[in-house]
């Protein structure tokens, strides 16, 4: 990590506990008994991509899983099951946040959703007692606002040229390697956050 003046986190996983395997368990219990074959990529085309770079809006989403189950469900049976997997924030990485912002520009950059958006801004306030995540950057990024995700190339140019920062001069930290590989193709500095580590822990 060398000459570095701004740094982008992601959000789950990075600052937010998540575990994708209470929302297959919610869905299951609600009756889809193959949800990970069922809505797999291939299996869906482009759902998750249009609803994660919102160019579909949420009633749309909650027909699309209604039409793959076999009894009837309800929108709000859905919207918990899809946000079983967001659990806690991390609040010392928060306030780790905080010591670093003297030195650093701060971004945010999640590929997320409207649903989860609502959802973890109220994980957020419960959990903090403020009012808003986006205080502790600069700038964050969601992709469904700026409808572009991660790791497609022109969702890091799109932040990069947003925020007007040096691809060089800037660390991304991420949890999956897909998306560490795809800002490193942009000269990004990079870091993967392994599932034992937290943000606190990094000698910047």
């Amino acid at each position: 990590m060398n000459n570095i003046k701004n740094i982008i986190f992601d959000l789950g996983n990075v600052l937010l506990d998540i575990d994708y395997s209470k929302t297959i368990t919610a869905f299951e219990d609600l009756g889809f008994k193959n949800f990970k074959t069922d809505f797999a990529p291939q299996a869906m085309g482009t759902l998750f991509q249009q609803i994660e770079t919102g160019k579909m809006e949420e009633e749309a989403f909650y027909q699309a899983i209604k039409a793959k189950s076999k009894t009837p469900i309800t929108n709000t049976q859905i919207k918990n099951a899809w946000n079983a997997l967001l659990l806690n924030f991390r609040t010392e990485s928060l306030s780790f946040l905080e010591k670093i912002s003297l030195q650093y520009k701060l971004y945010l950059f999640s590929n997320t959703n409207s649903i989860h958006l609502a959802k973890f801004e109220e994980i957020f306030t419960r959990d903090t007692g403020k009012p808003s995540l986006d205080a502790y950057f600069n700038k964050a990024y969601y992709s469904n606002i700026i409808g572009y995700r991660k790791p497609d190339a022109a969702a890091y140019a799109f932040v990069l040229n947003d925020a007007n920062i040096i691809a060089g001069e800037t660390l991304f930290i991420d949890d999956l390697e897909i998306n560490i590989e795809g800002a490193k193709a942009l000269g990004i500095q990079t870091h993967l956050l392994l599932p034992h580590e937290r943000v606190q822990q990094l000698k910047l």
